[in-house]
Formats: C-alpha cells, sequence, structure tokens
C-alpha cells in the first residue's frame, strides 16, 4: 500500500553510513574471491577489503603462511596472498594439502631418518614442468605439478623415500623421481602408453606409474604397479596392481601411514610392513602381533601367484618375573585360502632360530608365503619351554592374519 503523500519517508541507507566494524566482520566470512570481487563494487567495499587482517586466514588456510614466515618477508597479508597467488595459483586446491604432508613428512624424517633428508630436491620452477610437458606431448595433473613445486623428488639413492622391503634374498627401496628422470622414462610402447614412471627401485627395476591418459584399460592419473601377463601371447599384455586413484591421493595417504607410525622404521628405513591393531594375541606374558605385505615384484595374476611377506613380533612383559624366561622350540602354521583349502606346517624353530625370550625383551623376524588365490590367512601357535623348568612346555598364540591382494586390471593390449 502506498504511503500517505503527507508522510515522510525515512532516508536511504547508505553504505557509506554503515559502521566499519560490523562491515569488516561480515567480509572476514568470505573467501578470497568474493573479497576481491567486493573491491570493485564501489569505494568503501574497496577500501574495506583492502584491510590487511582479513588476508591473513587466507594466508594460513592457502598457502599455509605463517606468523614468522610474515615476519621474514615484511610484507602484508594482502601483499603475501597476492604475490603467492600469482605464482602458485593454478594450485591453490592442492597445495596446502600437499604442503602439509612435504612438512610433516620432513618433520618425521628428521627425527627418524635423518639420512633420507639430504636425498629431497629443491623445488622445480613453472616452465620445467611446461618443458616436460612438451618433451612427452602429455598434460601433467595439477597435483603432480604442484608437488614438485615444492620438491623435485629424490636423488637415485638408497634408502628410497617411498618405502623399503628385504627378504633374506630380495631388496625392493624406492626413490620419488625427480621430474626429469620420470619425463625420461615416460612409456610410449604398448601396455604402458602414456604412463608416466613415479618411483623407481634401482635393485629390481620396478617403478609404479600414473596414466597421463585413459588408455588400454587405465583411468587417467591412475597409479599403478606393471606386472607382466606370462600366459598372454602379447608380451606387452600388462597387469596393473592398483596403488592410487590421483597423485593427491596416492602420496598423502602414503605420509600419512609413515608419520602415524603406521609403518615401521628399521634401520633408517621405512618399511612398508602393515599393521592391523587387532592382530595381537597375549599369553601369559608373550605378546605376539604381526604386520604383513604384499609384494607386486614377486606376484602375478596369470597365473595366479600371489606373493606376500609377514613380519612377526614377539616380547615378554617387562613385568614378569625373571624366571619365566623361555626359548622357543616349535612352530605350528595352519594357511588357508579363499578357496578354503588348508595347509598345515610344523617345524622346529622360525627361520632357523631358537630365540630367548625374557622379561621386558622383543624377538622379530620376517618371513613369506604365497597363495593361489588374491587372499588367505594365516594361524597357528608357537612351543616353548621354561628356562628354569625345563619339563614345562606351553603353547603362544599367534593371531590370525589376513593377507589380501590389491585392486588389478587386466591391460587391453
Amino acid at each position: 500500500m502506498a504511503a500517505p503523500p503527507d508522510m515522510e519517508l525515512p532516508p536511504a541507507l547508505s553504505l557509506e553510513l554503515l559502521p566499519t566494524d560490523p562491515l569488516l566482520l561480515i567480509l572476514s566470512f568470505l573467501d578470497y574471491r568474493d573479497l576481491v570481487s567486493c573491491s570493485y563494487l564501489n569505494r568503501r567495499l574497496n577500501q574495506l577489503s583492502s584491510h590487511d587482517p582479513l588476508w591473513k586466514r587466507h594466508c594460513k588456510k592457502y598457502w599455509l603462511i605463517s606468523d614468522e614466515e610474515k615476519s621474514r618477508r615484511d610484507q602484508g597479508w594482502r601483499a603475501i596472498f597476492i604475490s603467492t597467488y600469482c605464482d602458485l595459483g593454478r594450485y591453490i586446491h592442492h597445495y596446502a594439502t600437499l604442503k602439509k604432508a612435504w612438512d610433516d613428512l620432513e618433520q618425521y624424517l628428521g627425527q627418524w631418518c635423518p639420512r633420507m633428508i639430504g636425498s629431497l630436491k629443491e623445488s622445480v620452477r613453472e616452465e620445467d614442468l611446461d618443458a616436460v610437458e612438451a618433451q612427452i606431448h602429455c598434460k601433467l595433473p595439477d597435483d603432480y605439478r604442484c608437488s614438485f613445486r615444492i620438491h623435485n623428488g629424490q636423488k637415485l639413492v638408497v634408502p628410497g623415500l617411498m618405502g623399503s622391503m628385504a627378504l633374506s634374498n630380495h631388496y625392493r627401496s624406492e626413490d620419488l623421481l625427480d621430474i626429469d628422470t620420470a619425463a625420461g622414462g615416460f612409456q610410449q610402447r604398448l601396455g604402458l602408453k602414456q604412463c608416466l614412471p613415479l618411483t623407481f627401485c634401482i635393485h629390481t627395476g620396478l617403478s609404479q606409474y600414473m596414466a597421463l591418459e585413459s588408455v588400454e584399460g587405465r583411468n587417467k592419473y591412475e597409479i599403478f604397479y606393471q606386472c607382466p601377463d606370462q600366459m598372454a601371447r602379447n608380451p606387452s599384455a600388462i597387469v596393473m596392481f592398483i596403488t592410487g586413484t590421483s597423485y593427491l591421493e596416492w602420496f598423502t595417504s602414503y605420509v600419512n601411514k609413515v608419520v602415524t607410525g603406521g609403518y615401521p622404521i628399521i634401520r633408517d628405513q621405512i618399511f612398508r610392513y602393515v599393521h592391523d591393531k587387532d592382530c595381537v594375541a597375549t599369553t601369559e606374558d608373550i605378546t605376539v602381533s604381526v604386520s604383513t605385505s604384499f609384494l607386486p615384484e614377486l606376484s602375478s595374476v596369470h597365473p595366479p601367484h600371489y606373493f606376500f611377506t609377514y613380519r612377526i613380533r614377539i616380547e615378554m612383559s617387562k613385568d614378569a618375573l625373571p624366571e619365566n624366561a623361555c626359548q622357543l622350540e616349535s612352530r605350528y602354521w595352519r594357511i588357508t585360502n579363499a578357496k578354503g583349502d588348508v595347509e598345515e606346517v610344523q617345524g622346529p624353530g622360525v627361520v632357523g632360530e631358537f630365540p630367548v625370550i625374557s622379561p621386558g625383551k622383543v624377538y622379530e623376524y620376517t618371513s613369506c608365503t604365497t597363495f593361489s588365490t588374491t587372499s588367505g590367512y594365516m594361524e597357528g601357535y608357537y612351543t616353548f619351554h621354561c628356562l628354569y623348568n625345563k619339563d614345562r612346555f606351553f603353547n603362544v598364540t599367534i593371531p590370525r592374519f589376513h593377507m589380501v591382494c590389491p585392486t588389478f586390471k587386466v591391460s587391453t593390449a
């Protein structure tokens, strides 16, 4: 309904008349894109959106800029955000996640594997990554490029950043390749068309590859170990053990496993044994725990041969009585594959040894097994005899532990 002609209307609310503090509070909830858009609306909003403290949150969120780093740069928050965006803006949705992963990894390595820190290479420039794309005639994913703007992989040394594995007659240690070495190993042959190596083991020649295009049955940016199909007439037929769906997922999940203690550190190396927290059994004062790992380089899909290694830790409680010290006599295994086929194994000692366990002492060893199915499990017990009462024998439970082959695909080559 229209106002009566003699009624005075209140003055129009002007942005210029609004107090500054509430407006700044509202602007503090905007993302950086909206904050920039506001600066083009009028003079007042342009002035307010340039308020330096508004940009602190964005610097911390997207670029992980600390107060200490700001002091070193001797710039305002807005200037730091803009200069960093000009350099790394295309990676704004990846940078913070990857930078945190690298920072966490470096901090962890500095404490547990200091020798490995020296093998990391400095970052590369945008033009270096552009040159590699021109060389291989393929686009690199932004998350991969972003990671190399932080660290250019690793020197070809041992131990490798991406984990090790050691058996009595087999050793693997994977380096994270620098961009030039990776480009030199770019594949165009059948079975590995348009695949870029991410890692390399000097001892085995093993690599993990990233597919840069969706060809030969692969998904774009999928990461995998190659495995030749030994039963195919075509030598280019490759089976892929999948290890990641993108570089970001592949790298950050590995780093998270490392820095949370999911992989053990043995002799200044990261060993890719996976431990199930439920896979622990205690008998009297002795606790047995198991961790496992799949070895793609010793496995095949055709013919079916899946190779696993396991690491067993046997520990006696430090609170146990000294007279409870004992020695391992024999082992019994019950091995079951995915078809339900059972094999029983019994024999003296473990890996040719008869370890003595006393209060607070730990004994660890590694062994291996193979399955003709993609999964299986083992369980059993050790028989010990007491050192101070040699007539007393008792069994110590080995918890059931499962081994499962990772997802794999058969190449269309």
